[in-house]
């Protein structure tokens, strides 16, 4: 039995209490809660509908727990249930029930752990977005590594999302770039205040190889074909290194087509048809101190130039003109000061800043031991890291801590083979259950009898170390629920280590394949085999459900 259906056997057995008489509601809960107790001792499943529902059922919370409880200790599936305290209700299934979750995972494989609590929702998710006059660096790895993690658990709860990196490919910065990489191709030093780095001169060697005529142009008209030729390479190595980072984004979005399309203006009409723009001194301000901000934020310059955050406003509302209800943004630790900002172009637009915009805040990490990258000279680069470390076990370690909180990566950690290793130990659990299946396959165990009729018999999944660990497979979709809910992937890592914990103390304990006699005899295969078998392969698809939420492999062999 799942959670989910066990939940709903407490909602069908409050409607049938209130369907007697017995309890007297107006209107009956949408779906009840069941949690994991604390301590084992306290049953398999807890509920406190009896306390929620107390006050208009105008009933003492446990005298309405107790009439729950006996309706519930009759129902099939349901071995015991005690009230404990002021009124929770304390449910512990049969084996038989509990059991069975092992061939509901196996049956729904990959989508076991998807859940519908965000159905509905349509998100757009931008992160990293990067400035493409450069590689990608160790600034952007966090929120690489979360952010996709944040983008797959929403998927799996149900949302539709668009993962979408803004380039930030106008303004001043993309001619200081431009100049940059042509004055490398002349061979001179770089410009003041330009991008140095052996990356520059790499891009000059490649806008040459591919229009050798720009080294004879006029500076004025080798700039714009430097700027555009040097920006494609820069981002076709950025995609280059987040598909090493095993990242895809759904869109590109450039900041250029803004401008180019008239999206500025355009935002700029929108605002002020909501009361919310004014004229000042020639330039054009938000009024965005109506919503929190410190001070009103200029749209246009009294020069007519308009101004960063008019972009910003203008791709707020490129947002909501797509159909995005939900627009989550994941900045740097650099970046507080956006979220007032983006706040008040979100209520000025007319949107509900509390629900349409969520804007949350990496902090920096920092790598022991970590080199300055050749080729940029005052970077360490993301693809120097993977290449270093590996994709799986840094984007395991970014994804397992908090975004809100610095971290500290230790490499000799991430690099080592021992149990202290997080992703090695969660991988070396799949990895593990992996060829226990291969060793009781070969001994002749699988997942049906030699006559074709089922193997499995859940109520066989009667120890101790078998009813912890179809507990912690339990907990998996609610897990991911509230891991998507809260935009905390986090919860997913720790959740595979405890549930790794709990695989390698069942494997310990209970044996998949036949015993070996001293004389060489086998014992016979029978349903307890099999049916472990299939509690085993419930744990390898749980493991590998979870790790692909973090965005790292299940490698079947270690």
């Amino acid at each position: 039995m799942t959670p989910e259906e066990l939940s709903s056997v407490v909602n069908t057995t409050l409607a049938e209490a209130v369907a007697a008489g017995d309890v007297v509601l107006d209107t009956l809960p949408d779906e009840v809660r069941v949690e994991r107790p604390k301590s084992r001792e306290h049953g398999d499943w807890a509920t406190n509908i009896a306390l929620q529902l107390a006050k208009p059922a105008r009933m003492n919370p446990r005298q309405l727990a107790e009439i729950l409880a006996t309706r519930l200790s009759e129902h099939a599936g349901i071995s015991a249930v005690d009230i404990a305290g002021p009124g929770f209700i304390n449910i512990t299934l049969d084996a038989a029930a509990a059991g069975q979750l092992a061939q509901t995972i196996v049956e729904a494989g990959d989508s076991y752990g998807h859940n519908t609590a965000l159905s509905g929702h349509t998100v757009n998710l931008e992160y990293v977005s990067a400035n493409p006059t450069g590689p990608l660096h160790m600034g952007h790895t966090r929120w690489a590594a979360v952010g996709d993690a944040i983008a797959r658990v929403l998927r799996a709860s149900g949302a539709a999302v668009t993962a979408e990196y803004y380039i930030n490919d106008a303004g001043n910065q993309m001619n200081v770039f431009a100049a940059s990489v042509l004055a490398a191709i002349h061979g001179e030093p770089t410009p003041e205040g330009g991008y140095p780095g052996e990356y520059i001169q790499e891009l000059a060697r490649q806008v040459v190889t591919e229009r050798p005529e720009v080294k004879d142009l006029p500076r004025q008209e080798a700039l714009p074909v430097v700027r555009e030729l040097a920006y494609t390479a820069q981002m076709a190595q950025i995609r280059k290194t987040l598909a090493a980072f095993h990242i895809t984004f759904d869109v590109y979005f450039s900041e250029k087509s803004l401008h180019d399309a008239g999206k500025i203006e355009e935002a700029v009409s929108t605002l002020r048809a909501q009361g919310h723009v004014y004229d000042h001194e020639g330039a054009v301000f938000l009024r965005t101190t109506d919503f929190g901000d410190d001070k009103d934020r200029v749209l246009i310059k009294a020069d007519g130039e308009p101004t960063y955050f008019a972009a910003d406003a203008a791709y707020y509302l490129s947002k909501r003109d797509r159909g995005f209800e939900e627009k989550i943004y994941l900045l740097g630790a650099d970046h507080h000061g956006y979220i007032g900002r983006l706040k008040a172009i979100a209520a000025c637009a007319g949107d509900a800043p509390e629900r349409n915009i969520e804007i949350l805040i990496g902090q920096l990490i920092s790598v022991k031991g970590a080199r300055l990258s050749k080729r940029a000279g005052n970077m360490i680069l993301l693809e120097d890291l993977i290449e270093w470390l590996g994709a799986d076990a840094l984007r395991y370690t970014l994804a397992r801590s908090p975004a809100d909180s610095p971290l500290d990566v230790d490499p000799d950690l991430l690099q080592s083979k021992t149990n202290d290793n997080p992703v090695f130990y969660v991988q070396y659990a799949h990895a593990r259950a992996c060829n226990a299946a291969r060793n009781a396959e070969a001994h002749g165990v699988g997942h049906t009898a030699p006559d074709g009729t089922s193997g499995f018999d859940a109520a066989l999944l009667s120890h101790e170390r078998e009813e912890e660990l179809l507990a912690h497979l339990a907990k998996f979709p609610n897990t991911v629920a509230r891991a998507a809910q809260l935009r905390e992937p986090h919860r997913v890592a720790r959740y595979l280590e405890d549930l790794a914990a709990a695989y390698h103390a069942w494997y310990a304990k209970c044996r998949i394949a036949p015993s070996v006699h001293e004389d060489g005899t086998v014992e016979e295969v029978t349903d307890l085999n099999r049916s472990r078998l299939w509690l085993n392969s419930a744990t390898v698809q749980v493991l590998r459900n979870g790790l692909a939420l973090l965005g790292v492999t299940a490698p079947e062999k270690m």
